[in-house]
């Protein structure tokens, strides 16, 4: 398409080079990486410090932020651009005016099970091998890629895509615009054993989860129901691959959880929490609005609303800064300490001798 649809199709822009060079319109047909462009393509910059990459750059058009110095770079190398307040947004539309991701096409596979309680919205697309149980109910123009599985009385609303061989639970509620990736387990057991005499006795898992509309679920993640009650996920909350989310865990809107961590019962996220890679969270701990953890960090009690959260057991990110600087000099602490109990050894051994009374006197 012509860069001047683009611009247009972003939705973003401040400002272009279509206003000083209308005729630097170029056809554009796809996105790369500015540090592996191609011509004809379009890509992005996000900052000043990414400069360098405009003079090397084949990209036939740069989004960029609003930085005079660079849009006078791309200008002085024929590069048509367009500014915005957020670049990485821009790009991010940008690569889906030329791409989607692949969806069955509406309509049910011969090798489909389909429980005739079911219910199916308009425009369904169930894939080969998929199993739909009874009362399950399925909202318009869902996709349930090949091996799916929905167990009875699930909900799964409109637009949602179920990858293949994810598992969604009985009674789960799925929302509208959400994407479970392939692999995840929506509402399985949670982990309830009760201790006896004689062993564990298993605590079914009568209650439901819930996930509000578009959120996302990555590959291989799971989230529990829980004894009685709810698990819930907020609205536009993100899962990465391979999390985990325990029994009755409330998690608001907006939050994202990357890969590998790990949430015990009960935990309660408010919104806009962000949790780096493996971060795991203690039992009951309430995480406030805003806090960032970085990855690996153990947040084992509450955390206060707009923290920044590092290392194990997580401090703050200034203690966790002095802390990792006291560390590196541990080596150098231990062995001053180690010269000053010689020193001290000796100082003392000094002392017993002045003490002691010369037998020859």
């Amino acid at each position: 398409m012509k860069f001047s649809d683009i611009v247009e199709q972003l939705g973003l822009a401040e400002t272009s080079s279509l206003a000083a060079s209308p005729h630097l319109n170029p056809d554009i047909v796809g996105v790369t990486a500015v540090q592996d462009s191609e011509p004809n393509t379009i890509s992005y910059v996000e900052g000043k410090k990414f400069a360098p990459y405009i003079e090397q750059t084949t990209n036939a058009a740069l989004i960029l932020p609003l930085n005079e110095t660079l849009q006078a770079q791309a200008t002085a190398k024929d590069i048509a651009w367009v500014s915005v307040q957020e670049p990485r947004l821009g790009f991010a539309r940008a690569i889906a005016l030329f791409y989607q991701p692949f969806q069955l096409a509406p309509g049910i596979h011969p090798t489909a099970v389909i429980d005739p309680s079911a219910t199916l919205g308009n425009n369904v697309a169930i894939g080969a091998y998929a199993v739909i149980h009874s009362g399950a109910t399925l909202g318009d123009n869902v996709c349930i890629h090949p091996h799916a599985v929905v167990y009875p009385n699930a909900t799964v609303g409109s637009h949602t895509t179920l990858h293949a061989n994810c598992v969604i639970h009985e009674r789960a509620q799925i929302g509208n615009h959400c994407i479970i990736h392939a692999g995840a387990v929506i509402g399985s057991e949670g982990f309830g054993f009760v201790p006896t005499d004689q062993g564990w006795e298993k605590m079914h898992q009568s209650g439901i989860v819930i996930l509000e509309d578009h959120v996302e679920v990555g590959c291989n993640a799971a989230v529990d129901r829980p004894a009685v009650g709810t698990t819930r996920i907020g609205r536009n909350s993100k899962l990465d691959n391979l999390v985990h989310v325990a029994h009755n865990c409330q998690i608001a809107d907006n939050c994202v959880l990357a890969a590998q961590v790990g949430l015990a019962g009960g935990v309660e996220l408010d919104s806009l929490v962000i949790l780096g890679g493996q971060v795991g969270v203690a039992n009951n701990a309430k995480i406030g609005k805003g806090v960032q953890a970085g990855s690996k960090a153990g947040l084992h009690s509450n955390v206060t609303p707009g923290s920044i959260m590092m290392g194990s057991p997580a401090s703050s990110y200034r203690t966790y800064l002095k802390s990792s600087a006291i560390y590196n000099r541990l080596p150098e602490m231990h062995r001053t300490l180690k010269n000053l109990q010689k020193q001290m050894a000796t100082l003392q051994q000094q002392i017993e001798e002045l003490q002691t009374p010369d037998p020859t006197e």
